[in-house]
């Protein structure tokens, strides 16, 4: 089976479409959501539209949480916060219904989980190895070997032992089956790790080789979305340079 993994797409409508028009074209069997579809950007309903006219599996990000109701952003920064409020006066109700429908993990083909921020945590931040080795331990005895994760938008693979996979070539990684990973896709709609290109993953549970992809989207007219809508021109501004 071939994954396609995505993360943190929120609420940007031309990278969600220009990584979706680039797993099309990889072709995977499936493509599963790590959650936080809405925040941030300026297109929350017509990016749940498209998660939900294409059946792409999802699990609850943090943002999503707030946006359904269930949840008060009351630790958020203040450009976080303000964008949350406006997706929360924006959306329909019945993507609001759908996003609370959401799990909060999920488990593929016994071996695999997906989380949004970690295995016990759904915000917790996974910066660091020492962090990926607590979750590591928090997983034992569940079967699990391969954890896809989002939440800290970086583009990330953790080894419980040697750190790291093997890597081969152009971003693919070969997972060792008496290994266990940790691993981020990176962001779609706002990656951190300094390159603003729109981060997605690939995943061959047969090969056991992952791929880390970017792509370039139409970065000036998300962010112009953002500076014309009444958000914090920041959120905008971060676009461009991955931050």
């Amino acid at each position: 089976m071939r994954l396609g993994i995505i993360a943190d797409i929120h609420a940007n409508l031309e990278a969600l479409r220009t990584v979706l028009h680039a797993l099309d074209a990889l072709s995977p069997d499936n493509i599963v959501c790590l959650g936080d579809i809405v925040g941030y950007n300026a297109n929350p309903n017509e990016v749940i539209d498209i998660v939900r006219s294409r059946k792409i599996a999802r699990i609850m990000g943090n943002h999503d949480a707030i946006v359904a109701g269930l949840e008060e952003p009351i630790s958020y920064s203040e450009k976080a916060r303000a964008a949350l409020e406006w997706h929360i006066e924006r959306i329909r109700p019945d993507n609001q219904r759908w996003l609370a429908q959401a799990n909060e993990k999920m488990t593929l083909d016994h071996n695999i989980m997906c989380v949004h921020g970690s295995p016990t945590d759904r915000d917790l931040y996974l910066l660091d190895w020492m962090d990926a080795m607590e979750e590591f331990m928090a997983l034992d005895g569940t079967g699990v070997q391969v954890c896809f994760f989002g939440h800290t938008h970086r583009a990330t693979i953790f080894g419980e032992h040697n750190h790291v996979a093997t890597a081969i070539q152009n971003n693919r990684c070969l997972l060792n089956p008496a290994n266990r990973y940790l691993i981020n896709p990176g962001s779609v709609g706002q990656p951190r790790d300094r390159d603003p290109r729109a981060a997605f993953g690939l995943y061959d549970t047969e090969s056991n080789i992952f791929e880390f992809h970017r792509v370039e989207y139409d970065v000036a007219t998300a962010a112009r979305k953002v500076m014309s809508s009444g958000l914090p021109a920041k959120l905008g501004d971060r676009l461009f340079n991955g931050k």
